[in-house]
């Protein structure tokens, strides 16, 4: 007997179900466009910034595989995953509200360990949500909507300083030190990023429904695989020795994509904060209005990036999953590297254009070359080892960011920019040895068809 097909969801399904990640990145957006700016506030130097980074990474590396491994064995009357979205939005939003607070450099360090941990704890549950509850069909279509919403909540999180400075709210340091030197438009942007978190997150705890796992290894994409009975550790390790091979080959692609991502989130503020606005001192006016104004390039990325979440289902249906991606890593790569020809800042806009289309891929397409080929039962554990890719170039790029800008860059933070671009051009070479999606074999037409369009 033939194993049944999900049932198709309705877009207001898939709506509610990825709403959740506009507040996950609410928080995400905060942390990129303002910690390397409390970081340099509260005293740390350019070559310090990456490494009091690293805490983000090295979260991730140790919760999202073990949150994966619980939740694909969890079932609550939430559900499979939506309890760890909870507890994670409810941790994530404590730390918002705290960080602008952080009376010392080592405290806003500690709160971004946690802050980022506990945005894992709901990240890749979410990603996993998308593969228990759609069809190969929809997958794209779910994992596009999320770049979306990721798209919404960053851009208007991203620019919440520069909006609140229009509004009125002091962007200037009331004293000289702690959290005293850290403007009330950082401290209030995270207070409504707090409140925006748990009302996301909440919503879609409320409004989804998950298949019980029975349900869910039904169903005709749900791969089989050997059952063992074992601990945790061991069962992590065996798993990790039959990572699919299409994990594989994605690998070196995000780990590429990645890295470029990391430098320019550490280092896009000291760039043009020093290039554009000819300050390096974290206290002035000039570093604040520079501070500011990359909050806006970095909310006008995400914003394209919701609109390119839209076109990149066309672009697949027509080029495929490799070469959109591939594409997109390339305006990436170009938007990267204008940073060292544009001198006026609003031509930045431009670039970031460019960099909503990289994003948005990096958001969807890796998890929708990926998603087919891992097994149901261990969806949620498999997206969690996928984030190793992720934060292990994040690691690297915290130890060795610092060391290149002290050595080879001069000191000048727009050359790690440069370096992410070229990070780009690799991933998009790589991409092509991912193996094509056994859904977009079976819809691609006979090799004769094809040779005679």
């Amino acid at each position: 007997m033939k194993a049944p097909t999900k049932p198709l969801l309705s877009f207001w399904q898939i709506w509610n179900m990825c709403l959740g990640f506009m507040g996950l990145q609410f928080g995400f957006a905060l942390q990129n466009a303002n910690v390397s700016r409390i970081f340099q506030t509260l005293g740390a130097g350019l070559e310090q910034v990456p490494l009091l980074w690293i805490a983000a990474p090295f979260s991730g590396l140790i919760v999202q595989p073990i949150v994966g491994y619980l939740s694909d064995r969890t079932w609550t009357r939430l559900g499979r995953r939506r309890p760890y979205f909870l507890m994670g939005a409810m941790l994530a939003a404590a730390a918002l509200f705290l960080m602008p607070r952080s009376p010392t450099l080592w405290v806003a360090a500690a709160l971004l360990w946690v802050l980022d941990a506990s945005i894992n704890i709901s990240m890749e549950p979410f990603r996993a949500l998308v593969g228990d509850q759609l069809g190969s069909q929809q997958r794209p279509t779910g994992f596009a909507l999320q770049s979306f919403f990721i798209g919404i909540g960053a851009v208007v999180a991203s620019t919440l300083p520069w909006i609140l400075t229009r509004a009125g709210v002091s962007n200037e340091a009331a004293g000289i030190s702690g959290a005293q030197a850290i403007p009330d438009t950082v401290r209030l942007a995270f207070d409504v990023g707090a409140c925006v978190m748990l009302a996301a997150v909440g919503w879609t705890v409320i409004r989804t429904r998950e298949y019980p796992p029975e349900t869910l290894l039904a169903f005709d994409d749900a791969l089989e695989t050997p059952q063992v009975r074992s601990g945790m550790l061991a069962s992590i390790l065996q798993d990790l020795a039959n990572m699919p091979p299409a994990m594989k080959r994605l690998a070196p692609v995000q780990f590429f994509s990645w890295l470029a991502l990391f430098a320019m989130w550490i280092y896009t503020t000291a760039a043009v904060a020093q290039v554009h606005f000819g300050s390096t001192d974290p206290r002035s006016d000039a570093f604040n209005r520079g501070a500011n104004w990359v909050g806006v390039l970095f909310g006008a990325y995400n914003g394209f990036a919701a609109l390119a979440a839209v076109l990149i289902p066309v672009m697949v249906r027509r080029l495929g999953l490799r070469v959109s991606h591939l594409i997109n890593l390339w305006l990436g790569a170009l938007a990267l590297l204008s940073f060292l020809v544009i001198r006026d800042p609003n031509w930045l806009l431009l670039s970031m254009l460019a960099m909503g289309f990289a994003w948005a891929s990096i958001l969807s397409l890796p998890y929708a070359l990926l998603s087919d080929s891992v097994p149901a039962r261990k969806m949620g554990f498999y997206m969690g080892v996928f984030n190793f890719f992720i934060v292990i170039p994040q690691v690297i790029a915290a130890g060795m960011l610092g060391f290149l800008l002290r050595t080879l860059f001069g000191g000048a933070p727009i050359y790690a920019l440069a370096l992410g671009g070229l990070c780009f051009i690799v991933a998009g070479v790589l991409t092509l040895r991912v193996p094509v999606p056994a859904a977009e074999r079976r819809a691609a037409p006979p090799a004769r068809e094809r040779s005679a369009i």
